[in-house]
């Protein structure tokens, strides 16, 4: 599952940084200048961990302290949805934390993100910045090395970020940042305990702007989307790993299959419906441990029927679905789920995704995803 992940980050990050900024049609070479100017910044950050439930309150006593940093290329205006977004910055990060204290040791993380602002004038930007990501746990839950981790139990968890940001300049290139943000850490089920760190967190650093104050390019003449009012038709197909409890070590596979219709109703959004399968191999093997032998198992796959939005940037989209089951003989779960996305077209017919799928706020499974659209 790794390469897989390593592949899907370097492609969501050249489309972050470069590619995403392209129509969806042949690609052609792009002027450096059009690509717009640099921000590189470093910051210090200082945290605590939420004591979200009883089981990480003996872990929720320490300080974590972090650096981050971190490169964004400001959007100018080469494309339409620039200008649609009040050119946000897309950038990628390197996020070092010291949980200071032993049975949580260190992490290693790295993400890709969308800051937007709020307000911008020739010295100040108050933005809103978003991001998810890659964190490597050295240390981790052990049940016999290390049973009091009950926050981290695998090497590999995804990250999320959501952050507010101050940046007033202190000298022609040159920024103060002060920020206000959460770092979210989880395996998304596919070890357990599956607790995770939520850390609210205080920065403080510099940001050197290459250009300052921003100058976007021209603006051009308004134009909407051809394909805005227009329908389109996805399949698509999935796979990912849980466990499903502490005692039961093994990796058990899940798919899903999808089919989803939706239209595109302005520039930013899709709006869409859908139909999906799950098959999921840990509650069959749970069926066996709490189902007597020769007695009725019900079925353990499952349908769904969904409806949902996507935020189109260019050639990502960031996906949020509703479901409900309409075949779900066994009850394992509630009656509805919802699944987050991020969805990246590589051509104007395929993409790849990565999906959360959510029971109740809590993780069940993260999918790695591929379709085509018609």
């Amino acid at each position: 599952m790794l390469p897989i992940a390593v592949r899907c980050l370097r492609l969501l990050l050249s489309g972050l940084l470069g590619l995403a900024s392209l129509p969806l049609c042949a690609q052609q070479a792009m002027p450096a200048s059009a690509k717009g100017p640099l921000v590189f910044g470093a910051y210090a950050q200082g945290s605590f961990i939420i004591a979200h439930t009883p089981a990480v309150r003996h872990l929720a006593v320490s300080h974590p302290a972090g650096l981050e940093l971190n490169v964004q290329r400001q959007t100018n205006g080469s494309e339409p949805w620039h200008a649609w977004y009040k050119y946000p910055k897309v950038g990628v990060n390197f996020v070092y934390y010291d949980y200071r204290n032993p049975v949580l040791g260190r992490s290693y993380a790295s993400s890709i993100y969308l800051s937007k602002s709020i307000v911008r004038t020739a010295r100040h930007e108050l933005n809103f910045r978003i991001g998810t990501g890659i964190g490597l746990f050295p240390v981790r839950f052990n049940l016999a090395t290390n049973h009091k981790n009950t926050i981290v139990s695998s090497r590999l968890n995804a990250m999320l970020q959501g952050r507010l940001e101050y940046d007033v300049a202190v000298a022609e290139h040159w920024g103060l940042l002060l920020g206000l943000g959460l770092n979210h850490y989880s395996n998304g089920a596919t070890t357990k305990p599956n607790f995770g760190i939520n850390l609210p967190t205080l920065l403080v650093g510099v940001n050197y702007h290459q250009q300052r104050p921003f100058r976007p390019l021209a603006p051009a003449v308004a134009t909407v989307p051809t394909t805005v009012g227009t329908a389109f038709l996805d399949l698509s197909a999935s796979m990912g790993w849980k466990q499903r409890n502490e005692s039961d070590r093994r990796k058990y596979l899940v798919n899903s299959v999808s089919i989803m219709a939706g239209r595109r109703i302005n520039r930013k959004s899709n709006l869409v419906l859908g139909l999906e399968g799950f098959y999921d191999r840990s509650l069959a093997a749970q069926l066996q441990d709490t189902t007597r032998a020769g007695r009725y198992q019900p079925d353990v796959k499952k349908a769904g029927l969904f409806f949902g939005h996507e935020l189109l940037f260019g050639r990502l989209a960031f996906g949020s679905h509703l479901g409900f089951y309409v075949y779900n003989p066994y009850k394992s779960n509630k009656f509805y789920y919802e699944r987050l996305s991020l969805k990246y077209h590589v051509t104007d017919r395929f993409w790849g995704a990565a999906d959360l799928k959510i029971h109740r706020g809590a993780a069940d499974v993260v999918e790695l995803k591929i379709g085509t659209t018609l």
